[in-house]
C-alpha cells in the first residue's frame, strides 16, 4: 500500500497505470487497494507461483510502452518512474534501466550487478579482493552520478521496454525466485540492447523477509544460479561454477565469515 501511495505522490508529467499482482498473500490486499486506490488494477493469484511468473501476469495486461517492475517493499524518493521512462525514450539502444536503491536510512543498497559467470565465483574465492580492484567503488551501486552501463538491474526496480517484453515473452517460468531477472536480461542483451543504471532515480527498498530462513534463501539462490548457468552456458560451465562456489562457501566457513 505504501508503495502505491509513493508512486501516485511522486509521479508527475507521465501517463501511467498501476497493476498489482497478489501472489496468494491471503491478506485481503485486493479489498484494501480497491477501497483506497480504486484506479489500481489488482490481479489475485490462487497460489504463489514465484516472482517471475507472477510478474508475467501483470506484463500480459500492461499497456505502457515502458514497464516498471517495482517490488511492493519499495518507496519512491523522487520522480524515479518518469526519470527512468524518459531515459528509455531518449536512448533507443537501451532496453533496460533502473535506479539507485537505498535502505530506510538512505544507505546505498545493491542496485545492479555483473552478469553472473565463473569470474564471480573466483571473486568469492578471493574474499572480495578481486572485485574491489577491478570495479572500484561502483560495485552494485552507482556513485558516479551519471548513467552507467551494467550487467543487470535488480528485479526490485527494472524498467523494460514493453516491445522487448512482448518479443521475449517475459520471465522464464523455470525460475521460482532469484536469477529470473538476470536470465531475462541475458536474452534482451542478446538482442543487442544495453542495460543502464540511472542514479538520478532514487528508490527505497526495505526488503521483505517473506522468503524464510537464510538457509532456505541460500538454497533457492544456488538452485536458481545453476538453472541460469545451464540455460546460458551449458552443463560443463555449470559444474565448474558450482564447484568454485562450494569451495568459496567452505573457505568462508573456515575463516569464520
Amino acid at each position: 500500500m505504501a508503495a502505491i501511495g509513493s508512486v501516485i505522490e511522486k509521479t508527475r508529467g507521465l501517463d501511467y497505470e498501476i497493476i498489482v499482482v497478489d501472489n496468494d498473500s491471503n491478506d485481503g490486499v485486493e479489498e484494501s487497494i480497491s477501497r483506497e486506490f480504486p484506479q489500481v488494477r489488482t490481479i489475485v493469484l490462487p497460489e504463489n507461483i514465484g516472482f517471475g511468473r507472477a510478474n508475467n501476469e501483470g506484463i500480459r495486461v500492461a499497456k505502457g510502452r515502458n514497464v516498471l517492475l517495482l517490488n511492493t517493499d519499495t518507496l519512491l524518493v523522487n520522480g524515479a518512474i518518469k526519470i527512468l521512462s524518459d531515459y528509455l525514450d531518449t536512448h533507443p539502444k537501451v532496453g533496460i534501466c533502473g535506479g539507485n536503491l537505498y535502505d530506510l536510512n538512505m544507505v546505498p543498497m545493491h542496485s545492479f550487478g555483473r552478469m553472473p559467470s565463473i569470474w564471480d565465483e573466483l571473486c568469492e574465492l578471493s574474499m572480495g579482493v578481486l572485485p574491489r580492484i577491478v570495479e572500484g567503488r561502483n560495485r552494485g551501486f552507482n556513485y558516479s552520478e551519471k548513467p552507467l552501463r551494467v550487467g543487470y538491474i535488480t528485479g526490485a526496480d527494472m524498467m523494460i521496454r514493453g516491445s522487448l517484453l512482448k518479443k521475449t515473452g517475459g520471465f522464464d517460468p523455470d525460475f521460482f525466485m532469484y536469477y529470473e531477472e538476470v536470465e531475462l536480461t541475458w536474452r534482451i542483451k542478446r538482442m543487442g540492447c544495453r542495460v543502464v543504471s540511472v542514479p538520478g532515480a532514487k528508490i527505497i527498498h526495505y526488503e521483505s523477509q517473506s522468503v524464510g530462513s537464510q538457509e532456505r534463501k541460500d538454497a533457492m539462490r544456488k538452485n536458481s544460479r545453476n538453472i541460469y548457468f545451464r540455460k546460458t552456458h551449458g552443463r560443463i560451465y555449470t559444474f565448474t561454477a558450482d564447484l568454485l562456489h562450494n569451495l568459496a562457501v567452505r573457505l568462508r566457513r573456515a575463516l569464520g565469515r
